[in-house]
Order: structure tokens, then sequence, then C-alpha cells
């Protein structure tokens, strides 16, 4: 199941441990991809906490919210560029995204092939998709009170055959979010150091999340799918009434 858009912002732009999560996986996207110019670039799920690095370089940004989410309008003080959209059909030409961006839109779905589907459909040639789920092993997946204790947590070795299946090629992953997921003080603080020590010594435990980069195998394998269809996008209002931006 999604989880309300509105729990999701409050998280990451109005909780301390939201913020902190928001700079850990926004660091390690950057870390992978560190520059998108020209490019066009596309969110799904709720990205949008780690795209703003790329407004001003890219070709175009755009943020999809699947309609069992919900929709926010986004960036704050910027042109609206996010999109409602439902998760098996994606407004996006076939073949033109570049970099795209999945976290919280794989695992809380109920047709993850579906999602997988469009995503390879909408990357083009060298295209490359970050795949950001809950991880298993984590103490993440175990806690609801962050958006990484809903849905269907994966192991790595789960997310890399589910991509197999769907036709991507793995071809580097990583686990981030070492820190504990409390709001106490101590691990506020030291949240800094249990990234570090987690990130260089990766046997003291694992991450709370998996993050996989994968391309896409032309020709696609042959499986059962809802075909390619594109539909006009449904912009935000930006006279909604529950409309609250983010940054």
């Amino acid at each position: 199941m999604h989880l309300d858009v509105k729990d999701l912002r409050n998280f990451y732009y109005r909780s301390q441990l939201g913020r902190a999560a928001q700079k850990v996986i926004r660091e390690q996207l950057l870390d992978i991809w560190p520059e998108a110019q020209g490019q066009t670039v596309l969110g799904f799920g709720f990205a949008a906490p780690l795209l703003r690095p790329y407004l001003k370089e890219a070709k175009r940004v755009t943020c999809l919210m699947p309609a069992p989410q919900g929709v926010m309008p986004w960036p704050a003080g910027k042109p609206n560029v996010s999109v409602l959209c439902e998760e098996t059909h994606w407004p996006i030409e076939t073949g033109h995204v570049d970099k795209l961006v999945v976290m919280h839109g794989l695992e809380t779905s109920e047709w993850p092939g579906a999602v997988l589907e469009e995503a390879y459909r909408v990357l083009g040639p060298g295209g490359r998709a970050l795949f950001i789920v809950s991880n298993r092993a984590g103490l993440w997946s175990r806690n609801d009170r962050t958006p990484f204790g809903y849905g269907r947590p994966y192991t790595l070795g789960q997310l890399d055959q589910q991509l197999k299946l769907w036709g991507f090629k793995t071809e580097r992953s990583r686990t981030a979010l070492y820190q504990p997921p409390s709001n106490r003080r101590f691990w506020r603080k030291t949240a800094g150091f249990w990234e570090r020590l987690g990130g260089s010594v990766s046997f003291i435990g694992a991450g709370g999340i998996v993050m996989v980069e994968a391309t896409k195998q032309i020709p696609a394998p042959k499986r059962p799918g809802l075909g390619q269809r594109v539909r006009r996008p449904s912009l935000v209002p930006g006279t909604s009434p529950d409309a609250v931006p983010a940054e």
C-alpha cells in the first residue's frame, strides 16, 4: 500500500529523522550520478526530496506521483513539475528518459511488475534507473514510524532477480541508512558516525535501504505485460486547498 503524500511530505521535510534520511540518500544518489547536464530526469513514487540538485542543469525534471499516494506541488518557489499518474501508465513518451529514480514506488505498489515495465519503457538508449527500496535485513523496514516500514522490503538478491525478470541489468548496488531510525538525541547526534562506519565496514550490519543502478537489456525479454500506453498528465492544481509546497 502507498503512504499518503502528506505523511511522506511531513516525514522528509518536517521531521529531524526524515531530513537526516533525505540527506544521506541524496548524497548517495549524487555519488552515483554527480550530474545530469542536458538530460531528462524522471522520478517515480516520492523521489522529489532527491532531485532538487538536478533542477538547474537537467533539460527536464519530472516527478511522477502515483494516484493511490496523491500528489503535491514541487519544487517550492518554482514552476511545478509534479504529475499525478496511474502507477501502471506513466504519461511519458517511450524511450525519452536518461535518468530514472524510483523511491517509495516499487515496494509499496500492488503491481510491481507493471511499475518495472513502465520503467523499462520510458528509459532511452543508454538510460539508467536507480531503484531505492527498503532493505529486508535492515532496521528501517521493521519500524513503521518511517516510510521504509511499509510495503514489501527486498534483499539485494531479491531486487536483482526482480529487475532481471523485467529486462534490467544491474550495474552496481549499495546499501545506506546505517543510523538507527530513532529520534533520540544520542542517535541524531551520532548519525554521521554510523553512516561513515557502515559504509566502510559493511559487515557491522545491513543498511536501511538497498540502492540498485540498472540499465535495460536490448532486446527486452518476453514476458506478460500491460502494453505501452501513454496518457495525458494530470498536473497539480496550483490552487488546491490541500496543496502544501515542499522544498
